[in-house]
């Protein structure tokens, strides 16, 4: 039976396949339920022992790019969308900044701030209702890094020393460690006992990465289907990370998008971004 067939998981960890969380996945995505049936009638007869979670993702990517609509298809592809943001990380930075903008945050990147003890290069410094918070954005290139407690230890001591700063304009109240996976369970335990924020995929239960994505519709220009690898790439390198951003024809004729591809770019980048 499909039910009891063991799937690898990316940290390479196996787990009973699960239909439900499949289905639960593509309605969160927004595909209808007649895509939702043929997506898991198709997996449930190809299912072997051992088959990974990224192979029953591009089957399901595949229908939802060429049976559904192409929002649907690019919201489900948001995790893997965030990967593609690498190799080197600034990207994520710069598109967790922007989430947070999306939040009503006031955000700048890529700081200097004087602790106590020694400056520390501070990769988010996000400011709301005279709170203000540092984040270090740990970002993983594939599936399956986890971000143990040294990350944890390390953030904690770098942000006790940011809230003793003898400067009350770069005190930060508090830190936050956000990464693009998981978390191990030591790095969990220790935070919630020293107290220090962890934001992952889908870690709290609520406002997690994908949650605060999700909310103010701040999706990444990497999931959108209607574009091509190469000028995704050529967009990031302008620092152009948000669907919100290609939603003018102006901005994508700029950056040498072909013009016939403009019209459908535009159409799927501004259902996503709810503009």
């Amino acid at each position: 039976m499909s039910d009891r067939v063991l799937i690898t998981k990316s940290d390479g960890e196996q787990e009973v396949f699960d239909v439900a969380k499949l289905e639960h996945s593509l309605a969160r995505a927004g595909a209808s339920s007649i895509v939702r049936a043929r997506i898991t009638k198709r997996i449930v007869e190809d299912l072997k022992p051992g088959m990974t979670t990224s192979e029953i993702y591009r089957h399901a990517f595949d229908v939802l790019r060429h049976e559904d609509a192409h929002p649907v298809a690019a919201r489900y592809s948001i995790k893997r969308a965030v990967f593609d943001l690498g190799p080197s990380g600034f990207p994520f930075e710069q598109f967790l900044a922007e989430v947070m903008r999306g939040h009503g945050w006031s955000v700048r990147t890529d700081q200097m701030v004087l602790g106590r003890c020694v400056e520390h290069e501070v990769d988010v410094v996000a400011e709301k209702d005279g709170r203000r918070v540092g984040i270090e954005a740990k970002f993983h290139n594939v599936p399956g890094g986890k971000t143990d407690i040294k990350d944890a230890l390390y953030v904690y001591a770098r942000y006790e020393d940011l809230a003793r700063s003898p400067h009350a304009k770069t005190r930060i109240d508090e830190g936050w460690l956000v990464t693009n996976t998981s978390f191990t369970s030591h790095a969990i335990r220790y935070a919630q006992c020293a107290n220090l924020v962890l934001i992952a995929w889908d870690y709290p239960r609520e406002k997690n990465l994908f949650s605060m994505i999700e909310d103010v519709h701040m999706h990444p220009i990497t999931c959108l289907t209607t574009l091509s690898e190469h000028e995704k790439r050529v967009l990031l390198d302008h620092n152009i990370v948000l669907c919100k951003s290609v939603c003018s024809a102006h901005v994508l004729r700029e950056y040498g998008i072909k013009p016939d591809s403009i019209p459908l770019i535009i159409q799927e980048a501004t259902t996503l971004s709810g503009v």
